[in-house]
């Protein structure tokens, strides 16, 4: 029976508020709590709060048969619970179903596989801590930030017991393959990938409501007859949207939670089958590797990192921003990880890029700054501050050698502190012990000194009486 693997992904930035070159070294909070209020309680309610509703009643309506997955970032899970806690009951009531799946990602939505995986592993252990703690689920299934892939991360992602990873069937990666098909990495066999049908997934993400294209309207029972008629060896049609493509990106007006909500019916009636990704791993017989040489994404027409690293902004930001890792990593300033985290989510590079989308919009339209170099700059000074506060857990003076050093005695630290501690009670025990001997030696001599004079006494008398006699 053909399946259909669904996962919705939930990411919301902590947006920068403008931040200026003066207020450098004397404003060190740099978020716009009102900017990020106003949006993810406006998306909670147009897009995530009747989506995980519509969801429940599917799940409800089909007895189970029908089965989803959902990703959520870290960032997206502290806005909620500070500002839309509503939509995270109904997440947690999702998870009780037991048919839908909860996929790691990295906390902060970042790029940092592409440069620090102690970073990334660092990030996917966040999420799946506060997964467990908030939802009591334990994922077995990566999603990489935009479905970011490439072989060296492979064996990292069977390191942290992950199964299975979701990404993008990258045209110029499969040649003449199917993305319908579950396939096994070439630099980690363990390892299953799941490949986003971008066609399928766009139909309905980009061109549900667009009235100019000949396929309008899409409906759901036209929907799965294509999926139906798929050839028939094809095992899997994974579909990877945005959860906001229902009710954001597509407006409720058009009808999308009405489509969304009559799938299973007409998957039934086609014989096509939900199931999650762990379920398609578990099951699902792989037919072939899959080596993928440079990353991928699910981003623009080129499906590569360009939509964050495609300009001479970008890499600077980005590699100044990791410049840091290692001094952060050794840091113990809650504030200050905080930051790093929220300032390495991937959007404020993307506010940066100067590229457009396949569908001619210039990214920038997606950004609240007003030109990709607006959005530099500010991030730019955000930037000079924080690094102002890194300066100042470590001496200024410091090169990278003496760097490496002090890292490496501040990691070390506790193991010389407990070290020195055993031989300073070894040495108090000695102590303790010679001045127990020395004063048993003391005593000793008292009482020999004492007996001394008593037993010269008793040997001197007899003598004096055998004189005494003889005269």
């Amino acid at each position: 029976m053909k399946s259909i693997c669904f996962n919705f992904e939930i990411h919301q930035p902590f947006r920068l508020k403008r931040y200026r070159f003066f207020d450098i070294g004397k404003d060190h909070y740099y978020f716009d709590d009102f900017l990020n209020d106003d949006i993810i309680t406006r998306v909670a309610h147009n897009s995530y709060i009747p989506a995980a509703e519509t969801l429940l009643r599917m799940i409800d309506q089909n007895e189970g048969r029908f089965r989803c997955s959902i990703s959520i970032s870290g960032m997206a899970l502290e806005q909620c619970e500070r500002y839309v806690p509503e939509f995270l009951d109904l997440l947690e009531k999702l998870a009780k179903t037991g048919c839908c799946e909860f996929v790691a990602q990295p906390y902060a939505y970042s790029l940092a596989s592409l440069s620090e995986p102690e970073e990334f592993a660092r990030q996917v252990k966040m999420t799946c801590d506060r997964l467990k703690e908030r939802f009591g689920v334990k994922p077995t299934v990566l999603r990489n930030t935009e479905l970011i892939y490439f072989d060296d991360l492979a064996p990292q992602i069977v390191e942290m017991g992950f199964k299975g990873v979701l990404t993008e069937g990258a045209k110029h990666i499969l040649g003449w393959k199917s993305p319908n098909y579950i396939y096994t990495a070439a630099s980690a066999p363990k390892l299953k990938i799941l490949l986003r049908n971008a066609k399928l997934s766009d139909d309905i993400a980009k061109r549900f409501s667009d009235t100019s294209w000949p396929e309008f309207p899409l409906t759901a029972d036209k929907y799965m007859s294509w999926i139906a008629s798929t050839p028939q060896e094809e095992q899997i049609i994974n579909l990877f949207l945005n959860l906001e493509t229902f009710g954001e990106m597509q407006p409720a007006t058009t009808g999308i939670f009405q489509f969304l909500e009559a799938l299973p019916r007409f998957a039934m009636e086609h014989g096509v089958e939900f199931i999650t990704p762990s379920q398609a791993v578990s099951k699902i017989k792989p037919v072939d590797m899959l080596s993928v040489m440079h990353p991928i994404s699910s981003a623009d027409e080129a499906r590569d990192t360009s939509a964050w690293l495609g300009n001479r902004l970008q890499n600077e930001a980005f590699e100044k921003l990791y410049s840091q890792a290692e001094r952060i990593a050794k840091c113990e300033n809650r504030a200050l990880k905080e930051d790093w985290t929220r300032l390495q989510t991937c959007d404020h590079f993307f506010y940066m890029s100067t590229k457009r989308m396949a569908d001619g919009a210039a990214h920038s339209s997606f950004s609240p700054y007003e030109t990709p170099f607006a959005a530099f700059t500010n991030y730019m000074n955000v930037l000079a501050d924080f690094l102002m506060r890194v300066k100042e857990e470590f001496p200024s003076a410091v090169g990278n050698e003496e760097l490496n050093s002090l890292l490496l005695t501040i990691a070390n630290q506790g193991a010389e502190i407990e070290a020195l501690n055993k031989e300073l009670a070894s040495m108090r025990k000695n102590i303790e012990q010679y001045n127990i001997e020395h004063k048993n030696r003391e005593e000793a001599c008292e009482k020999k000194e004492e007996k001394a004079p008593a037993e010269t006494k008793a040997k001197k008398a007899p003598a004096k009486k055998k004189t005494k006699n003889a005269s």
